[in-house]
């Protein structure tokens, strides 16, 4: 599907819909005069497919106890071999109701109190959030930022990693909020450091499928061809690509027999809830059937990417914007216009923007922000004109 068809076709205006996004800005910002470009789902409508299906399932007005479709991993394995080509098994899966709170259950299954805990900075806060919210010990190992493009450091990762002696390590691929999708070679470093030091990973791959022009995914259940199964849990989710994150279903991947035995022994214990019915019915049909729909987002967030790194070069030339290889973020380093402690006086107050401040990623991520791109471009034309109006003025 073509950009403009889709842009037409699936714009939503969101305003007074119960959105955190648009309808929380005074409780989370103090103001309801804000552009909100922040919270990661989208001002687009989830595939007129999808919408079709849980239209005739609502009609028929039970929602039970349900069973998980027969065919739902048949629909994600295709969608797989159409987009990513990487190899996941059926009896590794198991469901969630999404990505971050795996994370909290799997920290709680698979380390105790006290245990350190390794991540990449800057990244995904929850990820922080989680390590200190579990009482485990926080460790960090920061990306090195190379004219625009973040790399990891694997020397300063490995020797923390001798010092700390993390337990676990949890993996951002593709990483939010840089933009990196990790090469083979990359995750294959990284990997081999761990099994090496024996630490269990912990790789979060939502933005699998938000992958940009000329670069492509790899998981990390398919490097060196399933090498390092055996330490991996892997969660993902269709919600990010699909904007179902409502809908409660999300995806935990364990390879490993043993590790997979241990979870689910924790699961019994601690987890007896049911799946989400209208979350897998919705997930199965845009596995099946959104292939069109997800092509005309990926050209609409990369136009709206191309703009705003043209018109931040034209006016703002000392901004640094991150490479964006995946993902629907964009992280901008304002620090060369803007004092650190200026920052949400600047960008907040005078630029009238809800945004994603870069110390809540890493506290050394102060005088960056995070962009949503996943919107019309209209939003992002006026949030890009009064981010360089208040930098300017």
């Amino acid at each position: 599907m073509e950009k403009e068809q889709f842009i037409k076709t699936y714009s939503v205006q969101r305003k007074k819909t119960d959105s955190i996004k648009w309808d929380a800005l005074e409780e989370r910002f103090g103001s309801n005069d804000l552009l909100p470009v922040w919270v990661a789902d989208m001002e687009f409508a989830t595939p007129e497919t999808v919408r079709d299906a849980l239209s005739e399932r609502i009609q028929h007005g039970v929602f039970g106890y349900s069973l998980v479709t027969t065919d739902y991993f048949q629909a994600y394995q295709g969608w797989q071999e159409r987009h990513e080509q990487s190899k996941f098994q059926e009896e590794w899966l198991s469901f969630s109701t999404g990505v971050v709170q795996s994370l909290y259950d799997l920290i709680d299954c698979f380390t105790e109190e006290g245990d350190a805990i390794i991540i990449q900075t800057p990244v995904y806060y929850p990820f922080s959030h989680a390590i200190r919210d579990k009482h485990r010990c926080l460790v960090t190992s920061d990306l090195i930022l190379d004219d625009g493009r973040y790399v990891m450091d694997l020397k300063d990762f490995e020797q923390k990693i001798i010092d700390q002696q993390p337990k676990m390590f949890i993996l951002c691929s593709p990483h939010n909020p840089v933009g990196r999708v990790w090469s083979e070679e990359e995750l294959s470093a990284v990997l081999t450091i761990c099994q090496k030091h024996q630490v269990l990973v912990l790789s979060d791959e939502i933005h699998s499928d938000i992958v940009l022009s000329d670069h492509q995914f790899c998981s990390s259940v398919s490097v060196a061809e399933g090498k390092f199964l055996d330490q991996l849990i892997l969660v993902n989710s269709p919600s990010k690509t699909f904007n179902l994150a409502s809908l409660l279903n999300s995806h935990v991947w364990i390879p490993d027999e043993d590790l997979r035995k241990t979870y689910q022994a924790w699961k019994k214990q601690y987890k007896q809830t049911e799946n989400s019915l209208i979350g897998q019915l919705a997930a199965k049909v845009a596995y099946e059937t959104a292939d069109e729909w997800l092509d005309g987002l990926l050209q609409t967030i990369e136009s709206n990417y191309l703009y705003a790194k043209k018109r931040l070069a034209e006016e703002l030339p000392e901004v640094i914007v991150a490479d964006l290889e995946g993902t629907y973020l964009m992280w901008l380093d304002l620090r060369s216009y803007v004092d650190k402690k200026q920052i949400k006086q600047v960008v907040q107050d005078e630029g009238k923007l809800a945004i994603d401040f870069g110390e809540w990623f890493s506290p050394r991520a102060k005088g960056f922000i995070r962009i949503n791109l996943a919107t019309t471009p209209e939003i992002i034309e006026q949030s890009i004109n009064q981010l360089i109006g208040a930098i300017q003025q």
